[in-house]
């Protein structure tokens, strides 16, 4: 995850200055024995008058900072006469590897810090230092100033997507590039590098024992290590806050059993929530890691919550680009199509922003080398325990893996199209008795499963082995191993000169003059019948000149983005060789930010988007279609005056309720009476009660995407007696309807009132009967559905501090919708929430 968008979201335009850069990198502040981690952010911005300052901007931080909530500012060091900043490196005793130090010097105080290596902290420090070049005797601004550029409220996503777009690449650097990726062959050999590929669930522990016999024993020592975990912390402190101290426990474990014969540096590490990954290399190699990025995706509940989904490291060795994913799918023998779901879910939002920002993101599969491992959760299906232990302990492996989903589901093609899996010549992974190597004698019983598993993808591999490690007793998994030769591109300096100088003298020969131009196959897009929450794509093909050209989507007059909220186009912006092609794909995506305008009338699926050549015209692209209103998007004083399905009334009369105000009372104008709650929501609960009261896991494992479309149509054409989807879809469902509401369940102008009288259930009930008649009664129809499922705890698992969690967040929404809350916000309104769950209403 670039962090520098978190920090991006503390800055704003101020009266006197004008954001135009930034860049972060994340590091540790070392002070005697304390070690403190801090995000170091170098803020540039333009004064008034058109001169330039810099900054930087020191944050305290979560683990894992992905919005400016996430981040708290610490200290302000204006780049200025007396600011110093001299680097060395260190050599780190844990990964036995080498980072950089930093040691920060001013007038008021001395700082040192130990930063990752790697092409981002390079890139950092140099513009540190290009902006300690570029500081003449300019007046300098007082920290108080520089403060003002810190804010409450959001940047929007049209800001940042201008800051992003900020050249630094000009077209003839981006041919010379595109040529240099045509001719690789010519300049480059392939030299094989050795790959240790390792996976582990460890079920919440901590490491009890030395990690070598996974690790490192009866191998060479590798050049790469890629080593992820999943079940990292099973505590509701590290799903809901993001927070544990076992990162650093499972870190230093993994880093004091790497290979003995060689010194290692840590090239990254990401996590989320328990799904954690590590990147070692060969201290010899570090200096060909470059454009190393790590992003995260969560599948789990609403699509978001990190209990599942997957993390990833990108990076170049040398010439070559290799991208390593470590996944944690969803659980339980019969949910593989859940399983399929994370997949592509994980494959289609996992993305990686590029050095060279002109460039549009890079995608998974956009890599030459994809490692891929976790615990897939894939099962052994078609048999009952005893006959796969038997045929385990007849070591009839093959014939077991017949039955295995996995192998069943990559055949049918639905996940992991064109990756490959070594043999499995080891017995399964999981269950296991924790600290033994007995099959799960639980009451539940597991059925062993090859759960554990690592597969690749891309040219030149080679697997040595693939095996389990059953000396390991820690968790109810066995850790897994693989190791690969890899073959990388590696470049030879002297043939890459020639080809460089080929491809400037050929360049040298354009003409200048030459302006672009291009053919679009189409310029008019119809999207019918678009519905919430379901995304509809159209794509066209851009077919370009002679001349090599670059395009973006850009602004209209007086518009801060290029298209409307519900659209997007992929890629957005890009360069073109001579008569060469690509796809662009406008994708229309209805969610809770822009469904209720949509119900309404306020807006509607019309947009012009503006295509523009560098140095060429401007090309214009018609995009229309029809929204069908929902109820998802709608408000609840909307929906209790709807007493046919939205789908059956008409848009007029749609729009007319979707903008009444939410205080409205029934005073006997309208033609029918009011409900007293929406009938979708109680379709949805009803559901709940009558099948899913003893359900295990409700509200925390998420449903299938294609069961939601049929819920969301049977909610709003009426049809409930058709509704047929397992309690986990309807589940999600009633959270995603909580959640698109456009004003809470309980309202805006209530939430500090919530938060103040969290502790004391008395005052707590008196906000509530404050409420608008509606929104109280929801509440308090919510609450008796949830008592009744603590009632049956003892079957679903359930209780009031899961449930609280959950609903606390859909329920008690911060006014600034912008900003998320902060952790003491998030447990007032679990302890609000949880007062109502433990005493009658």
């Amino acid at each position: 995850m670039d962090q520098s968008v978190a920090i991006q979201e503390t800055l704003a335009e101020g009266e006197y200055c004008i954001i135009i850069s930034f860049l972060a990198v994340q590091g540790v502040l070392c002070e005697g024995d304390s070690r403190q981690s801090r995000l170091l952010g170098l803020v540039r911005y333009r004064l008034e008058h058109g001169g330039q300052e810099h900054a930087l901007f020191l944050y305290t931080h979560r683990r894992m900072a992905i919005t400016g909530d996430d981040v708290s500012l610490d200290q302000i060091v204006p780049v200025s006469r007396d600011f110093t900043l001299e680097e060395g490196l260190i050599f780190c005793l844990l990964c036995a590897g080498s980072d950089v130090t930093v040691q920060l010097d001013t007038a008021e105080f001395s700082l040192l810090f130990r930063l990752p290596f790697g092409s981002h902290t390079r890139m950092f420090l140099q513009e540190v230092t290009k902006a300690c070049f570029l500081f003449f005797s300019r007046q300098n601004k007082s920290k108080s100033e520089i403060t003002d550029m810190v804010r409450s409220s959001n940047i929007t996503v049209s800001n940042k997507a201008h800051m992003l777009s900020m050249q630094k690449f000009g077209l003839r650097d981006t041919i010379v590039k595109s040529h240099l990726i045509q001719k690789e062959e010519d300049y480059t050999y392939v030299q094989n590098f050795r790959f240790f590929v390792g996976t582990y669930n460890v079920n919440g522990q901590s490491p009890k024992e030395c990690l070598r016999p996974w690790l490192s024993h009866g191998i060479q020592a590798p050049d790469v290590y890629c080593v992820g975990f999943q079940e990292l912390d099973l505590s509701k402190e590290a799903f809901f806050f993001h927070d544990t101290p076992k990162e650093e426990e499972w870190f230093k474990a993994v880093s004091e059993g790497l290979h003995p014969d060689a010194k290692y540096a840590k090239v990254k590490l990401i996590r989320l929530v328990g799904i954690m990954l590590l990147l070692y290399v060969k201290q010899e190699h570090a200096a060909y890691i470059s454009e190393v990025e790590a992003e995260t995706v969560g599948t789990g509940i609403m699509g978001r919550m990190g209990n599942k989904g997957g993390v990833a490291i990108r990076f170049q060795l040398h010439n070559t680009s290799i991208c390593v994913v470590n996944s944690h799918l969803a659980a339980h023998t019969e949910e593989y199509e859940r399983r399929n779901q994370d997949y592509k879910d994980i494959c289609s939002r996992m993305q990686f922003c590029q050095v060279d920002p002109s460039l549009p993101p890079l995608t998974i599969n956009k890599h030459d080398v994809i490692l891929w491992l976790g615990d897939l959760n894939y099962r052994i299906e078609e048999l009952d325990v005893e006959q796969v232990k038997k045929l385990i302990e007849e070591k009839a492996f093959q014939t077991l893996y017949a039955y295995d989903q996995l192998k069943i589901q990559v055949a049918a093609k639905t996940v992991f199209e064109g990756f490959t899996e070594g043999e499995l010549t080891f017995q399964p992974t999981y269950k296991y008795d924790t600290g033994s190597d007995d099959w799960d004698t639980s009451e539940k019983c597991r059925a062993p499963a090859w759960c554990d598993r690592v597969l690749w993808k891309g040219k030149n591999i080679n697997q040595l082995s693939y095996q389990s490690h059953m000396a390991l007793k820690t968790s109810d998994h066995k850790p897994v191993s693989s190791v690969f030769d890899i073959g990388v591109r590696v470049i030879n300096e002297e043939l890459y000169r020639k080809t460089l100088e080929e491809i400037v003298r050929s360049l040298d020969k354009m003409e200048n003059a030459n302006i672009p131009s291009v053919s679009l196959s189409k310029r008019e897009f119809c999207f019918q019948n678009v519905k919430y929450m379901q995304l509809q794509v159209e794509s066209f093909t851009i077919h370009n000149g002679q001349v090599p050209c670059q395009f973006e989507f850009i602004n209209k007059p007086g518009e801060n983005s290029f298209c409307k909220q519900w659209l997007s186009a992929n890629p957005s912006k890009g360069f073109l060789l001579p008569d060469s092609d690509i796809e662009i794909e406008l994708e229309l995506f209805v969610n809770k930010t822009t469904a209720t305008k949509l119900n309404s009338g306020e807006d509607k699926i019309e947009d012009i988007l503006v295509l523009h050549l560098e140095g060429g015209k401007d090309y214009f692209l018609s995009v229309s279609g029809n929204y069908l209103p929902s109820c998802f998007g709608s408000p609840i004083h909307t929906l209790c005056y709807m007493r046919e399905p939205i789908l059956d009334l008409p848009l007029e009369t749609v729009s007319e309720l979707t903008l009444m105000p939410v205080q409205t009372e029934d005073d006997g104008s309208r033609l029918e009476k009011p409900m007293e709650i929406p009938k979708e929501l109680w379709m949805m609960v009803d559901y709940l009660y009558r099948n899913a009261i003893q359900q295990e896991d409700l509200f925390q494992q998420p449903g299938l995407r294609s069961e939601f479309e049929h819920i969301r149509d049977c909610l709003d054409t009426g049809m409930i007696d058709n509704l047929s989807a397992s309690n986990h879809s309807v589940a999600e469902a009633l959270l995603l309807f909580l959640e698109s509401l456009p004003e809470p369940v309980i309202c805006y102008s209530a939430y500090h009132n919530c938060l103040e009288c969290s502790g004391n259930y008395t005052a707590s009930k008196q906000v509530i009967s404050t409420l608008p008649t509606f929104h109280k009664n929801v509440f308090n129809y919510l609450m008796a559905f949830l008592q009744e499922l603590l009632k049956n705890s003892a079957k679903n698992h359930l209780d009031e501090n899961i449930l609280a969690s959950v609903f606390g967040s859909l329920l008690l929404r911060n006014p600034a919708q912008h900003q998320k809350p902060e952790i003491t916000e998030k447990k007032k309104a679990q302890e609000f929430i949880h007062q109502f769950l433990c005493n009658p209403l």
